[in-house]
């Protein structure tokens, strides 16, 4: 599991049968104090927005919350959306903007 930003959002009108319907987003993962040029795209089951800080998973707990079972074409999902984070008594904010609000 790790904690990404939500940075952009994938459309696609023809895919993998198992994928119709799904949401994609495109994420960073968070690392402290820098901006990092790797992304990543994951299905979004919950309804998150671009900027928040997410929690990612991977196989099969992200096919597990698609919630399509094991025939599914994808092993990257967000379960949840951060609302804070305290990292060595750093409070993260659930955007990158509450950062740059509290700095």
């Amino acid at each position: 599991m790790l904690v990404a930003t939500v940075v952009g959002q994938v459309w696609s009108t023809k895919k993998e049968a198992s994928l119709e319907g799904l949401r994609f987003l495109v994420v960073q993962p968070y690392v402290r104090g820098a901006q990092t040029a790797e992304t990543m795209v994951v299905v979004d089951p919950i309804g998150a927005d671009l900027g928040e800080r997410v929690l990612v998973v991977f196989g099969r707990a992200a096919r597990h919350a698609i919630g399509r079972g094991h025939d599914i074409g994808f092993q990257t999902a967000i379960v949840g959306i951060v609302d804070g984070m305290d990292l060595d008594g750093e409070r993260v904010g659930q955007t990158v903007a509450d950062d740059k609000e509290r700095a």
